[in-house]
């Protein structure tokens, strides 16, 4: 099997990579017999030639590999007929941005088999960036916290930035003495929890962090989907029930609002969820919050004044509540600053993608390279030779536009 490391053709540039070059350097050792071509590019967090020192044949074409790895999404123009593609595809819900890039793998006949959708039995995903999009995200919204009431400097991540570099400027700064809330309780959570607790971030409990007390150092508090919605017929919440009808909630967001400074949206949401803050509520004299790290990016979604993402190199919006419309970054005081940055983890670009290549390995390469039926990768697969897998069939009229 010749196995190829595309280029990243998706502007913004992506700077992380499927697999590392000391990752290579194993599998060529332990599959001798199968070869590692790297496509040549500029942008990746590890040079050209630290693969090329890894044993891995390094050249612009890559038609003649079987198996093509990337992150974001291809260029329509750079996608190859025929050959079986994994990377972030981001249209099996129906994201009609996407929609042009699904009809194009299926004119190509491509297999495609989507990083999102690599689950276990239990349906729990296997090779995600989540905690590292928490982790970054976090830092992210302490640095801009600091740039909008001057009080502290943290240093722009570059393509050499570093989990130890990160932790080293936070932890070189006095933090103010405010309350941070963090919405949800999964991976992308974990991951800014990991690092409030590396920088001596005090937890409060709930009700603590809604007494109204003043706190006397950096704070925060994790409210998960139970904390945050209640029943519209007053009835217990239960997860089964919310996660089977969430139209059956309303948010209860506000008591929680009325407390914190800083939001950390960390959470998963769809479209039939409940609202946290509204444009009535991001009015509301009383809502306290006028930084929010939104970490998730639904667009409009659970956070109204998520209006677009941001990017690496502009990081920050502010939100006119009188208006519901974008201003510059940090123009007012009246304002709520906005973070939203949806691609993270690209800060960390070496570390992330060395984390990434572990998982790609122990759940997708060494089957392939073993050559044994994997039914982690049969249900990530959406399109085999261009057509819908039955897993996928519901995206049958999508596909055709309709």
């Amino acid at each position: 099997m010749k196995i190829g490391l595309i280029r990243e053709t998706k502007i913004p540039v992506d700077n992380r990579v499927a697999l590392t070059p000391a990752q290579i350097a194993v599998l060529r050792e332990r599959y001798p017999v199968d070869e590692f071509v790297v496509q040549t590019s500029d942008t990746r967090a590890y040079p050209d030639d630290a693969y090329r020192e890894a044993g891995a044949e390094v050249r612009e074409n890559v038609a003649d590999c079987d198996l093509l790895l990337g992150i974001k999404e291809v260029d329509i123009r750079a996608l190859l007929p025929g050959k079986h593609y994994f990377f972030f595809g981001h249209f099996a819900k129906q994201q009609s941005a996407n929609l042009p890039l699904l009809q194009a793998l299926m004119a190509k006949n491509i297999t495609f088999s989507d990083y999102e959708y690599l689950v276990d039995d239990q349906n729990r995903r296997l090779c995600a960036f989540g905690w590292w999009a928490g982790f970054v995200g976090t830092y992210y919204t302490l640095r801009g916290y600091g740039l909008r009431h001057g009080l502290y400097e943290l240093p722009k991540p570059d393509r050499h930035f570093s989990m130890e570099k990160l932790l080293s400027a936070l932890r070189a700064i006095e933090l103010p003495a405010v309350r941070l809330l963090v919405t949800g309780n999964g991976r992308v959570s974990h991951g800014v929890q990991e690092l409030l607790e590396q920088i001596g971030a005090k937890r409060l409990t709930e009700s603590e962090f809604l007494s109204g007390m003043p706190v006397h150092e950096f704070s925060y508090c994790v409210a998960d989907a139970d904390k945050l919605n209640v029943r519209r017929d007053g009835t217990a919440f239960t997860w089964s029930d919310f996660l089977a009808h969430p139209a059956d909630y309303r948010s209860d967001f506000m008591r929680w609002g009325h407390q914190a400074d800083i939001l950390i949206a960390a959470h998963f949401w769809n479209s039939e969820a409940p609202v946290y803050l509204t444009a009535s509520d991001l009015a509301d004299p009383e809502l306290r919050i006028r930084f929010i790290g939104d970490i998730s990016c639904d667009i409009r979604g659970s956070l109204q004044s998520t209006l677009r993402a941001s990017t690496h190199d502009a990081p920050y919006y502010d939100y006119d509540p009188l208006t519901a419309a974008e201003q510059p970054a940090f123009s007012s005081d009246s304002h709520i600053t906005v973070m939203a940055v949806d691609t993270c983890p690209n800060a960390l670009a070496a570390d992330t993608s060395a984390y990434f290549g572990e998982q790609l390995i122990e759940h997708v390469l060494t089957p392939l390279l073993e050559r044994r039926p994997s039914e982690v990768i049969e249900r990530a697969t959406i399109l085999k030779n261009g057509r819908l897998t039955p897993r996928f069939d519901y995206l049958t009229d999508f596909a055709k536009g309709s």
